[in-house]
C-alpha cells in the first residue's frame, strides 16, 4: 500500500485535484499507481517507423510527450553509428485541446515539428497523399476516411488505440453498470471493419489487457480529471460520497484493481494501380 495511506480523505483529494491535467505526462502518478505495459512498446516502435518515413502526422498528440520520445528512439536507430540522425523532412502534429496545443507546440516546436489546433471531429488540416506515415496514440476515435485521404499510396497508420470497457471496473465503480453497447464500443473488429470500409489494408492488430493498480484516492481523483472521458462530468463534490467509500476501501484492502485494453493497429494504404 502507499506511504501516502496516513494522510487524510481531505488531504490526497485537495493533492489529487491540484495537479495539473495538461499533456500526456504520467510521472506524477509513480509510486501511486501503476499500469502494466503493452508487450510491443509503441513508443519505441514508432520511433524505428519514423527513422524511415519522409513524411508524417501525429493526430491526436496530446502535450506531444510521446512524439517527442519516439523521435528520440528514431535517433537511435540511426545506421551507420555517427550519421546525422534520420527523421522525416516534414513533420506535423494536430491537438484538439487548447492547454495541450500550446504545451505540444512549445515541446515539439523546437524538434521542427509544425503542430497545428484542429479539433478531435474535424478533417484533418492537410492536403491529399500528404504523408507516408501517420501515427496515433490513444485517439478519441479513428477517422478512417481522413487517415485513407492524407496517407500516400503505400503509406502506413501505426496506433495504439484505447479497447473496449478499459477501467470499466473504476467507470462502474462511480457510475454503475453500463449498457452492452457500451461496453463494447472501441472494439478492435469494429475499427479494423471500419479501416477496411475506408479502403485500407488492416496488416496487424493486436489486443492485450493490462492490470492498473491505484494505490491511494488522490491518484484515482488525478486520472478521473485527467482522462475526462471515463466518468463525463466528474468532479470531487459532486463524487464525494463514493471517493470516501473509495478511500476506506483502499485503507482497507489495498489498491483498487482495474484493467485498461489497448489494441495496436498496423494499417497500410494500397499502392495505386495502373
Amino acid at each position: 500500500m502507499s506511504d501516502q495511506t496516513h494522510h487524510t480523505f481531505e488531504d490526497l483529494v485537495a493533492e489529487g485535484a491540484a495537479v495539473p491535467t495538461e499533456g500526456w505526462d504520467f510521472s506524477w502518478f509513480e509510486g501511486r499507481a501503476t499500469e502494466e505495459r503493452p508487450s510491443w512498446g509503441y513508443a519505441r516502435a514508432a520511433g524505428e517507423r519514423l527513422a524511415r518515413a519522409a513524411a508524417a502526422l501525429d493526430i491526436q498528440t496530446g502535450g506531444g510527450e510521446v512524439l517527442d520520445f519516439a523521435l528520440d528512439a528514431a535517433a537511435e536507430n540511426t545506421s551507420p553509428p555517427g550519421a546525422p540522425a534520420s527523421r522525416p523532412r516534414l513533420l506535423a502534429a494536430t491537438e484538439g485541446w487548447p492547454p495541450n496545443v500550446g504545451k505540444a507546440g512549445a515541446l515539439l516546436g523546437a524538434r521542427g515539428v509544425v503542430v497545428v489546433a484542429s479539433p478531435e471531429d474535424a478533417p484533418l488540416p492537410f492536403a491529399d497523399e500528404t504523408f507516408d506515415l501517420v501515427l496515433s496514440r490513444h485517439p478519441v476515435r479513428a477517422h478512417w476516411p481522413e487517415i485513407a485521404r492524407v496517407l500516400r499510396p503505400g503509406g502506413t497508420y501505426f496506433a495504439q488505440h484505447v479497447g473496449p470497457a478499459s477501467v470499466f471496473e473504476l467507470v462502474e465503480y462511480f457510475l454503475g453498470p453500463q449498457p452492452a453497447a457500451v461496453r463494447g464500443g472501441r472494439h478492435p473488429d469494429r475499427e479494423r471493419a471500419e479501416a477496411e470500409a475506408a479502403g485500407l489494408d488492416v496488416v496487424d492488430l493486436r489486443a492485450e489487457r493490462l492490470r492498473m493498480e491505484f494505490h491511494d484516492i488522490a491518484a484515482v481523483v488525478h486520472f478521473l480529471r485527467k482522462v475526462v472521458w471515463m466518468v463525463p462530468g466528474f468532479t470531487v463534490e459532486g463524487h464525494e460520497s463514493r471517493l470516501r467509500s473509495l478511500h476506506r476501501r483502499i485503507e482497507e484492502e489495498g489498491p483498487f484493481v482495474a484493467h485498461s485494453t489497448r489494441h495496436l493497429f498496423d494499417v497500410r494504404k494500397p499502392e495505386r494501380r495502373g
